[in-house]
C-alpha cells in the first residue's frame, strides 16, 4: 500500500558510518523507511515499551546493553532485530533470536531486502504493525524443576537441601541433581560452608545474556557436594545484586540449568508480587527470580511451621502462589518441625484446610516433617541428612514428578451403564415396512 513504510529504530556507536548512511537514505527518500535515531540502548527500551509500532531495530552489536533482554523486548513489540556486525564481537546472535545479521558495510539494496524479508511495514493511518512472528525456542531435553519456597524462618533452605539429597539417591538421577540457590538473601553458601562465593548465579545469568553456553560450561559453574550427591549453584553475593539480573537472561539461565541436570531443586523466595498488584515495575523486577522460577516449576513445595503465626504465614504464601496462577495440584504444602502426636498433626491439617478455604480445594493436604535432633550439627559439618527423616517427603516428591502430565488434564471417562430394553427407541412402522 502507498501509505505503508518501514519504521526503523536505530542506535549505534558515535560516528558510525553506517548510521549516517541510513539516515541519508531515509531523508533523501532513497529507501521507503522512516529512520528514528536513539541516543542510547535505554532510550531504545523506553521507545519499545511506549506502544508505538516499529518495523525493525537496527543496532550496533558492540554497544553495551545489547543482549538477550533487548532482543526479546523488541520481538515482543513486533519489531525485527537487525544486528550490525562491527567485527569486535563473537556472540551467536541467531541463538538470541536476532532476525538478521548485517555487515558494517551493508548497501542500501541489502538493507531493503532484509527489511522486506524480516520486518512488517507500518500503516500511516494506524501506526500499528502486524503481529510479531513466532520465534521458537530451542528444543531438546529439559530436566524437572522443583521450587522450594515458604515464609522466612520456616526451614525452607534446609528442606531444599534435604530433598536434593533424597532425589540424588535415585539411580535415575545419579550425578544429575542440582540445588540452585535462587533466593535474594542466599544462605546455601553458608549452609554448605563454601570456601568461595564465585562462580554462581550471577555468572550463569551473565553467560546467557549474550549466548547459549554449552552444558559442560553450565555444569562447571556448580560445585559438587560429594557427601550428599548433588551439585550446588551458589546464589547472589549481596541482596542488591538482583539489579544485575535481567528477566529474559534469567529465564534462559534457568532453562540452561534444566538442560544440564535431570532435576533442579530451587531454593527460592516466597515474595511473588508483581506490577499488576503493586503498580510498580521495580517490585516485579526485584521478584523476577521467584516469579519466573515458580511459574516454570513442575512442583512447588511450600514450607511452613506449626503454630499460630507459622500456619497463618503458610496459608498466606499458598494463597499468593494460587493468585500467581500456579495450579493447586502442583503445590505441595509441608509443615516443618511438626509435632509427633497424630492428633496434633491432624488438627494442623484441618486448620490449614479451613484457613485456605474454597480457593485451596485442589491443593493437597500438607505433609508433616518432624523436628530432627542435632540438625544444626548436620548442617555445620555438611554431612548427609538422615535418610529415614526425609524419606516420606522425598518419596512423595518423586511420585509427583513421575506422574503423567496428561493424566491430570484428561477428563474422567464416564462409567459404563447397562442399556435398558426400549431405552434406545423403536423403528417407526413405515420404516419397518419399507
Amino acid at each position: 500500500m502507498a501509505g505503508d513504510r518501514f519504521v526503523v529504530l536505530g542506535v549505534a556507536q558515535v560516528r558510525s558510518p553506517w548510521f549516517r548512511e541510513v539516515a541519508r537514505w531515509a531523508t533523501s527518500a532513497m529507501l521507503p523507511i522512516e529512520f528514528i535515531k536513539a541516543m542510547s540502548v535505554e532510550e531504545v527500551r523506553v521507545r519499545l515499551r511506549s506502544g508505538r509500532g516499529y518495523s525493525a531495530l537496527l543496532v550496533d552489536d558492540s554497544l553495551p546493553g545489547v543482549d538477550r533482554d533487548l532482543v526479546d523486548l523488541a520481538l515482543e513489540a513486533g519489531c525485527a532485530v537487525l544486528i550490525v556486525d562491527s567485527g569486535r564481537g563473537s556472540r551467536r546472535w541467531g541463538e538470541l533470536g536476532a532476525s538478521a545479521l548485517l555487515s558494517s558495510t551493508f548497501a542500501r539494496d541489502e538493507l531493503l531486502q532484509v527489511l522486506q524479508q524480516t520486518a512488517s511495514p507500518i500503516t500511516r493511518s494506524t501506526g500499528v504493525s502486524s503481529p510479531p512472528t513466532d520465534h521458537g525456542h530451542p528444543t531438546g531435553f529439559r530436566g524437572r524443576l522443583v521450587a522450594v519456597t515458604g515464609p522466612p524462618g520456616g526451614g525452607r533452605s534446609t528442606v531444599a537441601a534435604a530433598v536434593a539429597q533424597g532425589l540424588a539417591r535415585d539411580a535415575r538421577n545419579a550425578d544429575m541433581v542440582c540445588l540452585a540457590d535462587l533466593a535474594l538473601h542466599a544462605d546455601q553458601a553458608m549452609l554448605h560452608r563454601s570456601p568461595d562465593v564465585v562462580p554462581g548465579l550471577t555468572e550463569l545469568v551473565e553467560g546467557h545474556r549474550s549466548g547459549t553456553p554449552s552444558i559442560d560450561s553450565i555444569r562447571d559453574l556448580t560445585w559438587k557436594v560429594t557427601e550428599r550427591g548433588y551439585y550446588l549453584l551458589l546464589g547472589l553475593r549481596r541482596h542488591r545484586d538482583w539489579t544485575a539480573i535481567r528477566p529474559r537472561a534469567f529465564a534462559a539461565a534457568l532453562d540452561g540449568l534444566r538442560r544440564g541436570f535431570t532435576i533442579v531443586v530451587a531454593d527460592v523466595d516466597d515474595d511473588v508480587e508483581g506490577e499488576q498488584a503493586t503498580g510498580s515495575i521495580d517490585v516485579e523486577e526485584r521478584n523476577t527470580i521467584a516469579r519466573t522460577t515458580i511459574t516454570a516449576s513442575d512442583l512447588v513445595m511450600v514450607v511452613g511451621q506449626p503454630g499460630l503465626t507459622g500456619l497463618h504465614a503458610h496459608v498466606r504464601t499458598t494463597r499468593a502462589l494460587l493468585d500467581l496462577g500456579v495450579p493447586g495440584h502442583q503445590l505441595l504444602p509441608v509443615i516443618n518441625r511438626s509435632p509427633k502426636g497424630p492428633r496434633a498433626r491432624a488438627e494442623l491439617t484441618s486448620a490449614f484446610g479451613e484457613l485456605l478455604g474454597i480457593d485451596g480445594a485442589a491443593v493437597p493436604t500438607p505433609l508433616h516433617l518432624l523436628d530432627r535432633r542435632h540438625l544444626d550439627q548436620t548442617l555445620r559439618d555438611v554431612v548427609r541428612f538422615n535418610d529415614g527423616w526425609i524419606a516420606p517427603i522425598v518419596g512423595t516428591v518423586q511420585a509427583l514428578l513421575d506422574r503423567e502430565p496428561e493424566a491430570e488434564l484428561a477428563p474422567a471417562s464416564p462409567a459404563l451403564e447397562p442399556v435398558r430394553p426400549g431405552s434406545l427407541g423403536a423403528w417407526a412402522d413405515d420404516e419397518a415396512g419399507g
